[in-house]
């Protein structure tokens, strides 16, 4: 299949620490996959403890590295860098919440820079998937609004990590900040949204979605962690599926290069070509 469609994972890490490295790509393109959108590590798993918003330097610096050795293996490489939800509260252990807040947005705006010279497609950020005090909510909010009016003005998407459910006031914070709300990813999508939706290749409306022609793209949410086996989704789980839903009669090749090429191009405004 691989000779005739593109095939997108929408998020995937790789980390050479606690996993295979950027070679684990040789597994998804053997079974079809083509492009990956490669989204930056929490600082921690750098074993970087930052300070300042410097220190995330190292961290998506490492990023663009990973991404020219998966380039190299002969697969399309998209980063995406910025912070992750969690990180708030880890930096809270050592520091006050307005600076862990301040710590959160300067990471943004040195993920910024990277954007402007090209290095990544696109931002990355959310808030906590799970409970926390509302103070720290409402920080998580701040820096997520940071984050959006920051894509606005890169005029590049911003994929979220958030809770469950449609996240329609993030929608609400787009508009806000300028940005179109369907250039915000929302990673790991389980149900309508506002936003644009990045779905695992697990979830039961996958046929539904491919009849309906809806805009969405794919993602495994692959962990590359020896520790962890099974974890969310094994690395060729995303080409996997479309070869099974192709065998099946459930997508088209219309529908292939809809989802895999031509709704991510207008999402990340890059081409995603055999």
């Amino acid at each position: 299949m691989h000779d005739s469609f593109p095939i997108l994972d929408d998020h995937f890490h790789i980390n050479h620490r606690t996993g295979v490295g950027a070679t684990v790509v040789r597994e998804f393109m053997r079974s079809g996959g083509t492009h990956i959108v490669l989204v930056s590590l929490p600082s921690w798993s750098h074993d970087i403890y930052p300070s300042k918003s410097e220190d995330f330097r190292p961290v998506f610096d490492e990023l663009f590295k990973t991404a020219a050795v998966v380039r190299a293996e002969g697969c399309g490489c998209y980063p995406l860098c910025g912070v992750h939800p969690t990180e708030i509260g880890k930096f809270c252990s050592r520091m006050s919440l307005a600076n862990a807040e301040g710590l959160m947005c300067g990471a943004l705006d040195v993920a910024a820079g990277y954007v402007a010279e090209g290095k990544a497609i696109g931002l990355k950020s959310g808030r906590p998937h799970y409970p926390v005090e509302q103070e720290v909510w409402d920080a998580s909010n701040r820096v997520l609004s940071h984050g959006l009016v920051l894509a606005k003005e890169l005029g590049c998407a911003l994929q979220i990590h958030a809770e469950s459910g449609a996240c329609g006031d993030v929608s609400d914070f787009a508009k806000a900040a300028g940005m179109d709300p369907a250039r915000v990813v929302k990673h790991f999508a389980t149900c309508e949204t506002p936003l644009h939706p990045s779905v695992t290749v697990r979830e039961p409306f996958l046929a539904e979605w491919f009849a309906k022609k809806r805009e969405f793209t794919l993602e495994s949410d692959y962990m590359d962690d020896l520790s962890r086996p099974g974890a969310v989704n094994g690395p060729r789980s995303v080409p996997r599926r479309m070869q099974w839903m192709m065998k099946e009669g459930a997508v088209t090749a219309e529908d292939m290069w809809r989802v895999h090429s031509a709704v991510p191009e207008k999402i990340y405004g890059v081409e995603f070509a055999i």
